[in-house]
């Protein structure tokens, strides 16, 4: 997608929406900063964003101790004695 300054636009108004109607969409950027994006009136809309997991939609919750679940389980395996992990 193509990236027009300001200035440009204005210039070239006319063939940039005729342009855009084709399905050319393109930004318009003021001092190199994306501000604007053009497209045609028909274009299809942006997909929705999806919550991705397969428990997501039953209120699946982390618990509060999430980082702390099985600690001492994970230091017998690995034979760690509490002095060690600190």
């Amino acid at each position: 997608m193509k990236t027009i300054n300001i200035h440009e636009a204005k210039t070239h108004l006319s063939s940039l929406v005729e342009d855009a109607a084709k399905g050319e969409s393109f930004v318009i950027a003021k001092a190199g900063k994306p501000m604007v994006k053009v497209m045609a009136l028909n274009a299809p809309e942006p997909k929705k964003m999806r919550r991705l997991g397969f428990m997501k939609d039953i209120g699946t919750t982390i618990p509060d101790n999430f980082n702390e679940m099985f600690d001492r389980e994970i230091e017998e395996l690995f034979g760690l004695d509490e002095d060690e992990t600190k």
